[in-house]
This record gives C-alpha cells, structure tokens and sequence, in this order.
C-alpha cells in the first residue's frame, strides 16, 4: 500500500500580482468563497446564478438573454464561442497580431473550421480597412478580434467599424475581452458585437474557474440550426443553457464557491459604477504610465491603442529582462512578466487590473521598478518618475 504523503499547512507567499492576470483577488470576493456550500441545484444557488447574469448583462452593457458563467478559465469561454458558432467547413476570420489572436484560430480549427488571418504588426491593432480586405479575399462567416491583447497591451478600437463591416458581409463576431471587461469601456449592444467573453481573474479581482460570455439573439439563432452537434459536449452552449435558462436543470457540477465569488466581484462594480470601475483602472494605470515614461522607459504602445489594464512596459538596452522579473518578486514581492512571441525579450508585461489597480500598489511598483532597473545597469531618473505617479494620483 502507498504510503500517506505528509503536507505543510498551506501558506502562500504574500505577492503583489501585477502581471497579466490572476490580479489581485479583493478580500470581500476572498470571505465570499469561505462561506457554505449548497448543492448546485439548490434555490439559493440558483438565485446566486440569478444575481450572476444580472451583474453580467450590466458589465457586458446588453440586454442579451443568453448571459452566462461558464465553468472554467477565459480559454474555456473562447471556446465556447468558437466551438458553438463554428461548423466544420466554415471560413473564420482570426487575428495575427498577438498570442490570443493566434489562439483563436487554434480553436477555430479543432471545431472544424477553415482559419484565415487579417495580419498587423505585433503592438498594433487591426485596421479596419484590412479587415475590409481580408473578407473581400476570403468570405469568412466569422470574424473574431482580441479586444485587449494580453501579449501586446494594445487596445483594439473602433469595434463598431469592425463589427458593421462582418454583418454587411453576412458573418458573425466574437471579442475576446478577457483583459479589458471591466477595466476599459466595452458596450455590447451598442456596439453590435455578437458573442463576447471573458475571465473572472482579472479586471473582476476574482480567481479563475467561472467566465462571462454572452450571445445575442443572431448567435443564438446559428447555434440552434446547427447541422452538426458541437464537437465538446462540456461546453455545448444548448446543453449548458438548461442548467442556466429558465428551467434549470443538471448539466454538470456548478462550481459553486467560484460563483460566490464571480457575484461578489460583480456586486462590488455594481457598488461603484461601472463607469467609476473603467475610471479607477485609466486614473491608477495613468499614473504607473507616467511614471515609466518619466523615468525614461516608457510603453511600447502608441497613446491611442494604450490598454491601461495591461502595459507592454519596454525593457532598456543592455538589461535582462528576466533577472529584472526575478528580482521584483524575490526583493519586493512584485509579479510581473516578460514579453510572448514577437515581443519576448522587448517588455514586462505590467497589469493593472482589478483589486491590483490601486494607487499604493503603483507607487510601490514604480519605486521597486526604477530601483531594480537602476541596479542593473539602466539610465533611468527614479526621482522623476515617482514624482510623476504621485502627481498623477494627487491630480485627479
């Protein structure tokens, strides 16, 4: 017989996370998870579920009946989306300008569909006009986009533009928002997007396990004349309505604790405003912002495409960028990463999401930051950028 493994008590080490996700979990989301469980079925979870597509349907800004969490990471919520809109011989129109872009089309061909790019530079975001290009070339019936690119820190804008050059060509979009829901202005209805998604672990200050997603009534009505039945039978959009629509019945497990949390996180940016929650993130990201540019580093993204969740921070000259990772954290507890793909090695990767968006975590982080810059070989000015995010908080 195996012998019994002997565990420590669990003790995490106290991180300030203010990398690109999991932020900052806020203590009340933390006490929501240590309260009783009931059984998934059970009316009080089911008021809970409740409560959760109410604050959903205020966060995504739609008036969308089929809003919901599903049980599992962002990455389960993109497929979600692509794996219920996507039938096998279907062109799907995709993004190369960042890793999650990339991940999309991964999906995309899993559930069957034939995967065409639009292209932009890594750092960039799409220009509408060559979204135009790419479906007079290919004739895609869906087109997804990264609204918040995780691996760039660039922000796509003018999403009405691309959402109103797919419907004229008869397809149907995705946005991935899982960086920016709840950070930065994103408007569903308003802006004509079809299935949108996201994570529960970033700008909600809650920990993975329940993401939001949302499909409007033409996604809807794709889903339900399928030809062929989704090829996950876990996240088959039809099966998991019965456990989320007006009859509710099993599916599979909910998780419960993780929906406490995913209603307290939604119940805080009820209590602030939504337009107060987007405001926090520009004010506290506005000033990290300023202070790298004022020390001398700066972003490497242009001011109009700035993602103030997820800040592509460049690296000096001459410095390594993982010996600057590995000194945050084991000197001053700080996370943060380094670039992915065609930026490794040119930026950290600096959120500022959720319970993390807070002014003493910038100030800490830009004081540690120069310091440890500085220690390793950087010209950088450490008195003019703290007093650049200082004054930034102190004037607005």
């Amino acid at each position: 017989m195996t012998d019994a493994p002997e565990f420590g008590e669990l003790v995490p080490p106290d991180r300030t996370l203010m990398g690109p996700g999991p932020s900052d979990v806020h203590p009340r989301v933390l006490r929501s998870m240590a309260t009783p469980l009931v059984g998934y079925l059970d009316d009080y979870c089911v008021e809970v579920m409740d409560d959760i597509q109410d604050g959903l349907r205020y966060l995504f800004q739609t008036d969308n009946e089929h809003t919901l969490a599903v049980s599992g990471t962002g990455s389960a919520a993109m497929e979600t989306a692509f794996s219920n809109l996507v039938e096998p011989g279907e062109t799907v129109l995709v993004p190369d300008n960042g890793y999650f872009g990339a991940r999309m089309g991964e999906i995309a061909e899993r559930a069957g569909g034939e995967v065409v790019t639009v292209s932009a530079p890594w750092g960039e975001p799409l220009d509408p006009a060559d979204v135009e290009d790419a479906f007079a070339e290919h004739s895609p019936t869906v087109f997804g986009f990264v609204h918040g690119e995780t691996s760039t820190g660039v922000r796509q804008t003018g999403v009405s533009e691309l959402t109103e050059i797919a419907h004229e060509n008869d397809a149907l979009v995705i946005a991935d928002t899982v960086a920016s829901l709840g950070g930065v202005e994103f408007r569903t209805d308003e802006w004509d997007v079809d299935v949108v998604y996201s994570g529960s672990q970033k700008c909600l200050s809650a920990p993975p396990g329940a993401s939001p997603i949302t499909f409007n009534d033409r996604a809807m009505e794709k889903v339900h004349a399928r030809e062929e039945p989704v090829r996950s039978w876990y996240l088959d959009l039809e099966g998991v309505w019965e456990y989320w629509g007006d009859e509710r019945n099993y599916h599979h497990t909910g998780p419960i604790s993780t929906l406490y949390a995913l209603r307290e996180s939604l119940r805080l940016v009820s209590e602030a405003s939504l337009e107060g929650t987007w405001e926090r993130h520009r004010r506290v990201a506005g000033a990290l912002k300023a202070g790298v540019e004022e020390m001398g580093v700066g972003l490497k993204a242009a001011d109009e495409h700035w993602l103030p969740t997820l800040n592509p921070v460049r690296v000096p000259e001459g410095v390594d960028d993982g010996r600057v990772i590995d000194r945050l954290l084991d000197d001053h507890g700080i996370e943060i990463v380094g670039g992915l793909g065609a930026l490794d090695g040119e930026i950290f990767r600096v959120g500022c999401m959720g319970h993390s968006a807070r002014p003493a975590n910038a100030t800490q982080f830009i004081a540690a930051f120069g310091s440890v810059l500085a220690d390793e070989g950087a010209d950088v000015d450490l008195e003019a950028g703290a007093g650049a995010t200082a004054s930034a908080l102190r004037t607005e």
